[in-house]
């Protein structure tokens, strides 16, 4: 915690797991965060209940939500993201690591990376082969097919009607130059007898030998469904042909490369086809991912996809997604692989944890230390590799409306003591608008308006809680409220909540090291009170654990201190170590608090006093002898 501020209160060892040479799922070991609180077992059962929590708003119409399940195997954390259906100002959208199928990268870097087209939250996507990167399943974008699906694995799309379909997908594919119709193996794969490279792939392709590779411009996107044809420019043997932007290679090995060479020569017209199995033509966006774990409302138990029992059956971290009925998106991140913090789910067990949110439709994502939520390029979760893993792809919900950062509770306060004096307000438009922005008193008129057309990009307003003539404006609860219409015709609103009180200011903390062990100290919190309140003195932990409260009853204005001994509740002194003194005021104009950091030192013991040396004792006269 910084010197104050002012708000309103309200190297491992890896293994790949899965079940291919080129999964990535669940690598790494979790460590021990929190000692295990609670455990409990009915009869042969798991009695498991959620702990409190209320969903925090991340934008218009999107959730995010924490809960804590104690178990008889130990406590689990689930995180969970709730979006409207996709359609209109929000998609359901994988989005590529780096924007290439090779490599990797951090959820939350992704979604830096897509700000500034969409305000965006979500979970991380298909499993991957570790050292590569590339995506072990199908991958569409906006309808072109960047990867072919694993057919023994389920993929997840998402319907141009925002309707979520998770199923088992097959490829086929061919090519026909002077000769007849030839198979296709797959599309941006690492093997395969034909395999079609596009730029998607990265900027050349696999450095092998024993290719025959053609060239292949003014080549289409690769759409399923329907011939595509290119020219070929170049022929050449062994790989690490460049890929054009335009364009696309074909790599033929083995015994296919002579048959390449000799049906697709320099200038000679070549056309492809690439068919899903079902028909996926309405799918506009997929990912792979598995295996499906809802189906029909009911949880699947075994789906019989490659995946392994260690896989399956055990407790990791895991990641899903799934739709509800009405078509909302659901998301789940379950943290793992940390003892008295969350010891994670088995497959079932995460199909059981969706069921209680209404999903109809769900698969699972990877898992293990790939787990991740992020929101707006923050993580949610707690990764269990002790940090965020760079994975190959992110499942990510997209609003294009405008937004704005949450007030987080927070007090404008112009009293001069440099706190909070004045409040910076920002919103972000992602497509071309016209943008109304009013600024709202607690008597409900508006005190700023501002019309206009804006590029997208953030905007920001800086408004210093005061009148024209300088007289500080109505205490109470202010609201900034954003209006947008996007070139396309879709209107969005989205408000934000702030107080403006300047009751307490001024505050300081003396000592800043209190020593308890000094006869008669304490620690003395002063503020200056602008109008009558209630003030409370509280004690607190950086982690904001606390430890006492000092209160005082309805205070008059004026120079006000409240005094702290340095002992809990209980009458115990508080560890050496830095606190937070945190004082609140509460009146009619609201809640409003300052902190200030401090630190206790116990080592100090004050001098303990010379004890009084022993007076000589007195020595009696001698009584006089008679002689």
């Amino acid at each position: 915690m910084s010197t104050g501020h002012c708000r309103r209160s309200a190297g491992k060892a890896r293994t790949p797991e899965s079940g291919t040479a080129s999964g990535a799922f669940g690598y790494g070991c979790g460590r021990v965060l929190l000692r295990h609180v609670l455990t409990t077992a009915v009869l042969a059962g798991i009695f498991a209940f959620p702990a409190a929590a209320q969903p925090v708003v991340l934008m218009p119409g999107v959730t995010y939500d924490r809960r804590v399940e104690f178990t008889a195997h130990g406590p689990k954390a689930i995180h969970v993201l709730i979006a409207p259906k996709p359609g209109g100002l929000y998609a359901l959208k994988p989005v590529l690591s780096n924007n290439t199928l090779l490599g990797r990268e951090r959820v939350s870097a992704m979604q830096r990376r897509v700000s500034a087209t969409a305000t965006v939250a979500g979970i991380n996507g298909d499993l991957f082969a570790w050292e590569q990167g590339f995506p072990s399943g199908m991958l569409i974008q906006d309808g072109v097919l960047h990867a072919t699906p694993n057919s023994g694995r389920s993929s997840i799309g998402i319907g141009a009607d925002g309707r979520l379909q998770v199923e088992r997908v097959s490829f086929f594919g061919t090519w026909q130059g002077t000769g007849q119709r030839r198979a296709i193996n797959g599309v941006n794969k690492a093997t395969g007898s034909v395999v079609l490279y596009t730029s998607a792939w990265g900027p050349t392709t696999p450095a092998v030998t024993g290719t025959v590779e053609a060239t292949l411009s003014a080549f289409p996107s690769a759409t399923p469904r329907g011939d595509l044809s290119g020219l070929v420019s170049q022929l050449k043997p062994n790989g690490g042909t460049p890929i054009p932007a335009n364009g696309a290679v074909l790599v033929a090995r083995g015994a296919q490369g002579p048959r390449l060479a000799a049906e697709a020569p320099v200038g000679q017209t070549v056309t492809v086809r690439l068919t899903l199995k079902p028909d996926w033509s309405t799918v506009a966006d997929a990912l792979g991912g598995g295996p499906l774990i809802v189906r029909g409302g009911k949880p699947v138990f075994r789906a019989q996809e490659e995946f392994s029992t260690y896989q399956l059956s055990l407790r990791h971290p895991r990641s899903a997604v799934g739709q509800t009925a009405d078509g909302r998106i659901v998301m789940l991140a379950v943290d793992g692989r940390q003892p008295g913090y969350s010891v994670g789910m088995t497959n079932f067990e995460l199909a059981l944890a969706l069921m209680r949110f209404g999903v109809v439709t769900a698969a699972a994502l990877d898992g293990g230390g790939s787990t991740t939520m992020a929101y707006d390029g923050k993580v949610l979760n707690r990764p269990s590799d002790g940090g965020e893993r760079a994975v190959a792809e992110a499942l990510l919900v997209h609003y294009y409306g405008v937004h704005a950062g949450d007030l987080n509770g927070a007090v404008l306060s112009p009293n001069g003591d440099g706190v909070g004096e004045e409040l910076t307000f920002r919103y972000k438009v992602v497509r071309p608008s016209t943008v109304t922005v009013n600024l709202l008193g607690p008597d409900r008129v508006a005190r700023v308006t501002e019309t206009g057309t804006r590029a997208p990009g953030v905007y920001r307003l800086t408004w210093p809680g005061r009148r024209a003539d300088g007289s500080l404006e109505q205490l109470g609860r202010w609201r900034w409220v954003v209006s947008a219409q996007d070139n396309e015709g879709r209107a969005s609103t989205v408000e934000r909540a702030f107080s403006l009180n300047d009751t307490i200011g001024f505050l300081r903390v003396q000592p800043r090291l209190l020593r308890p062990g000094r006869t008669g100290s304490r620690l003395v919190a002063t503020v200056r009170l602008a109008r009558p309140a209630r003030l409370v003195l509280s004690i607190e932990t950086q982690a904001g654990v606390v430890l006492r409260r000092v209160m005082r009853r309805f205070t008059r204005a004026g120079v006000v201190s409240l005094a702290w001994n340095g002992r809990t509740a209980r009458g115990g002194l508080v560890y050496s170590g830095s606190y937070v003194a945190r004082v609140r005021a509460l009146n009619a104009a609201g809640t409003m608090e300052l902190a200030r950091t401090f630190a206790v030192d116990r080592a100090f013991r004050a001098p303990k006093p010379k004890p009084p040396k022993p007076k000589a004792p007195k020595r009696k006269a001698p009584k006089p002898r008679s002689r």
